[in-house]
């Protein structure tokens, strides 16, 4: 059936063709939109409209057509919303109206009119010129059911956007979280800086890159997983406080929390340490929330989340602790710990220390009961090569990591700057050698980083938060998919 109406839609622009010398017209502007015309004359009576008789030009896409003889309805979405137009035989001439009764669902079209009230009282437009803008020759989905499936809506955004208006205003809201995100850091006193996202060697993060080849250089090259080592070498040079939103690439698992490129804002304050960025990571929250949404309760599934309050504080052994139901000391000793690891099924890498080992039973046991806001601080050293330690216990960094609804939404932690340790702690995760960033920063670092602080928030997963998705491919206009075979 489909194809069948592709075909005859193909037919009608090939008529349009060979009749006109311009079938995608380029010079009909709007002047308003449909949003703004129903807030304005949303309280109008007939009478009224009629008295006022207001001229509008308006522009976008068929979604509903209801033929009547000489007489038509059909209705328009524009970028802003809907709007009813109406379309007589004796309001405008032979030649358009015919042209008119070919339009498709789908056609992008230009209307001038004015406004009016129908018997029923519904907001709508007479048309007394239209024109055909673009003509769509693939029909749009069914407009009751929609896309048939999540794939479908993942590799046909565009579709979805047309035909949901949820999808719509999901992204819209996107986009406005992340003006917001940068109102709110230029407020703050902070500099947007960019780096690059082509590098000669990966890091900033433990992670899998993505490897390509510059072919005028005869080198290997990365998609940056993090940014984190360029924006450090930025406060080297006298940078204060500087952020970057930007793409980083991981080649690692797909999960409802995962995609393979993700957006990410890091900022780094000299002269600030990790108890800085809990403050100022409340603040920024609570300041999107109501910013955007008006509101400080956050709809997470069916439970409304205050995020007004102070945020809990625990570390990751006594998270475990809590959610195992054990004591402390099984944490702290090599044997029992590697009991407890392999009997929730964790497979034990055999350069694992103790830190590693708390890390993985924390990441499997714990981070999906964590569903109000929580900061987990004392991560094992082991797992933050690029953290300080903490001045009274050295076995673990002074970092946190804030989860929200099961899961992680930001890292922060008090930048390492001694050289020669940072160099040790490289040299430990086997991820340095002499032509690598790493040694970059390792040069650069010699030269001196102030004390800083560093924080890294998710922006997809911020996004999933404040809109209640469940999904990361859902907050992703684009999200990375399988090749369809």
């Amino acid at each position: 059936m489909k194809e069948l109406e592709y075909s005859i839609r193909k037919n009608k622009l090939r008529n349009l063709k060979n009749k006109y010398k311009i079938v995608f017209p380029n010079n009909f502007k709007h002047d308003t939109y449909s949003i703004f015309l129903h807030k304005c004359f949303f309280n109008k009576t007939r009478n009224e409209l009629e008295k006022l008789s207001i001229s509008v030009k308006i522009t976008g896409r068929i979604i509903n057509k209801r033929v009547m003889g000489k007489a038509s309805f059909i209705v328009v979405k524009d970028t802003k919303g809907k709007i009813q137009i109406y379309v007589a035989y004796s309001n405008i001439s032979h030649e358009q109206y015919k042209l008119f009764k070919d339009f498709d669902l789908g056609d992008i079209i230009g209307v001038e009119g004015t406004v009016f009230k129908t018997n029923s009282g519904e907001l709508s437009i007479k048309c007394k010129n239209i024109i055909l803008l673009t003509k769509a020759i693939r029909p749009l989905p069914n407009k009751f059911h929609g896309l048939s499936s999540k794939d479908k809506c993942y590799r046909q955004r565009y579709l979805e956007l047309i035909t949901n208006d949820k999808t719509y205003k999901l992204f819209y809201t996107r986009s406005l979280i992340i003006t917001k995100i940068r109102d709110f850091m230029i407020k703050h006193g902070f500099i947007e800086v960019e780096t690059p996202i082509m590098q000669s060697s990966s890091g900033g993060a433990i992670a899998k890159p993505f490897v390509t080849y510059h072919n005028k250089l005869h080198t290997k090259m990365y998609l940056r997983i993090a940014p984190e080592l360029y924006l450090k070498q930025l406060i080297i040079g006298g940078f204060e406080k500087i952020f970057e939103i930007g793409k980083n690439f991981r080649n690692e698992g797909i999960s409802p929390y995962h995609n393979p490129e993700f957006t990410m804002l890091e900022l780094y304050i000299a002269y600030a340490n990790y108890n800085d960025l809990i403050i100022l990571l409340e603040k920024l929250i609570r300041t999107l929330a109501i910013s955007v949404f008006g509101d400080q309760k956050l709809l997470l599934n069916q439970e409304y989340i205050d995020i007004s309050k102070p945020f809990t504080k625990m570390s990751m052994k006594d998270a475990i602790c809590y959610y195992q139901n054990i004591d402390i000391h099984n944490l702290e000793d090599l044997y029992l710990i590697t009991k407890l690891a392999k009997s929730i099924n964790i497979k034990i890498n055999k350069h694992w220390s103790i830190g590693h080992i708390q890390s993985e039973i924390f990441d499997k046991t714990v981070t999906h009961n964590l569903i109000k806001p929580i900061f987990i601080t004392d991560y094992p050293i082991e797992v933050s090569p690029l953290a300080r330690k903490n001045d009274y216990n050295h076995n673990i960094a002074d970092r946190f990591e804030l989860f929200i609804g099961g899961y992680e939404i930001s890292n922060g932690f008090s930048e390492l700057n001694d050289a020669e340790e940072q160099k040790i702690r490289f040299a430990q995760q086997h991820i340095i050698n002499k032509n690598s960033n790493n040694q970059d920063y390792i040069t650069a670092l010699e030269h001196g980083l102030p004390p800083t602080a560093g924080l890294g928030i998710g922006i997809d997963r911020l996004v999933m938060l404040l809109t209640n998705s469940k999904n990361i491919r859902d907050v992703i206009l684009f999200p990375t998919l399988k090749n369809q075979t």
